[in-house]
């Protein structure tokens, strides 16, 4: 569910818990999509059969396809009415806890951990988690910054 808030509330934002997405299924083809958008076609991502063999039993997805869903998460749990531009602004720590499997099922979390005003605008640190359906650990834990201005 998308919480919506209005600018001028920005400011009182802080500590906002957004909860969860929907679960998303990791396929193959998104995978093979993302190693050719990137040029990394390690094997442990792309080569299913290899990948039976190695160290996770399966092929996972790249590290960075699982951190660029945050993105997407992070537009389905939040919008802020009243603003001419949106920009993810980047990333102040992130961590790769745990392999996202291919097949697995994964969804985005997120909290608003502070509100800062920049020239024009807000800026946002989210605290953001990936976890994997049935998982005992996240995939990603990042805290990425986004920036609305009116």
């Amino acid at each position: 569910m998308t919480t919506i808030a209005a600018y001028a509330d920005a400011a009182t934002l802080a500590g906002t818990d957004l909860g969860w997405t929907e679960w998303i299924e990791v396929t193959q083809e998104r995978v093979n999509l993302f190693a050719d958008a990137t040029d990394d076609h390690q094997w442990i991502h792309v080569d299913p059969e290899r990948a039976k063999d190695g160290p996770f039993g399966a092929p996972i997805a790249h590290g960075f396809l699982s951190l660029s869903l945050t993105v997407k998460f992070w537009s389905e749990l939040f919008d802020l009415e009243g603003v001419t531009t949106k920009v993810n602004y980047g990333l102040e720590k992130v961590r790769f806890v745990s392999p996202v499997k291919v097949g697995a099922r994964i969804r985005g979390g997120a909290v608003i951990a502070e509100v800062t005003e920049v020239p024009g605008g807000y800026q946002f640190a989210v605290d953001q988690t990936i976890e994997i359906d049935g998982g005992t650990k996240p995939a990603v834990v990042a805290r990425g910054l986004y920036r609305f201005y009116a």
